[in-house]
């Protein structure tokens, strides 16, 4: 019997979807999710090598072993225009995942970008690229290409279940991950997020203030808080 799998084809979610997210913000989608909002939301160690990008694509996944990338290449040659890819290994430090070779073979094939629970390395490489990766770590750890693991399945990243096919929307505030079923859904509410949004900075500009905008003003009137029109007494430090 088989001990890895890798499927071929993926049911990606719709390109014009994609194209939406792309021009949105992790935090917008993110909190246009609802209840499930936490559940698609990767922590704070998943970080952005280079700032100011942003990605959207469906997710292409590979699930390296211990030390090793040889899924993720797999999974990159099997990877389209557009796609994200995202890898997992559990030993972290292991092996790097992700390098500037590949880098460039996915500049040339069209790649969207790629998220890696895991070390990346060739940094001073990616970072003149401005290539979109995003990692749990970095390290110049050499991986071997001989080990099992799983492309096409789906995988836990950094604690986010990610089907082959889902939206994966990625930032300078992180990695967010909404499942393809849901994808239209959450994009329609976090454009009206962002147009709200908008609406506000408009309003600022125009002499508003955040304090009533937001609706800060009318939650603190329903608190009991005592207000002093003095400064703070010394002696009760």
């Amino acid at each position: 019997m088989a001990i890895s799998s890798v499927f071929l084809q993926v049911d990606r979610v719709d390109p014009a979807i994609c194209d939406r997210a792309a021009r949105l913000s992790v935090a917008d989608v993110h909190e246009a999710m609802g209840p499930n909002a936490r559940a698609g939301l990767m922590t704070s160690r998943m970080r952005a090598l280079n700032r100011g990008l942003t990605i959207a694509g469906p997710a292409i996944t590979a699930m390296s072993a211990p030390g090793d990338n040889l899924m993720m290449h797999r999974a990159l040659y099997l990877a389209q225009r557009g796609d994200v890819l995202v890898v997992v290994t559990h030993a972290e430090s292991s092996g790097a995942q992700w390098g500037d070779v590949a880098a460039h073979y996915a500049v040339e094939k069209g790649l969207a970008g790629v998220i890696v629970q895991g070390c990346i390395r060739d940094t001073n490489t990616l970072e003149r690229m401005r290539f979109p990766v995003w990692s749990t770590l970095i390290s110049p750890a050499r991986p071997g290409k001989s080990g099992h693991g799983m492309v096409n399945t789906p995988v836990s990243c950094d604690g986010v279940l990610v089907h082959p096919g889902d939206l994966v929307l990625a930032d300078g505030d992180g990695v967010v991950v909404v499942p393809k079923g849901d994808a239209a859904r959450v994009i329609d509410a976090a454009v009206q997020r962002m147009e709200r949004d908008e609406t506000a900075i408009r309003a600022i500009a125009a002499g508003g203030h955040p304090w009533q905008l937001s609706g800060a003003a009318d939650s603190y009137a329903q608190l009991d808080v005592a207000e002093h029109d003095a400064p703070y007494p010394r002696g009760n430090a």
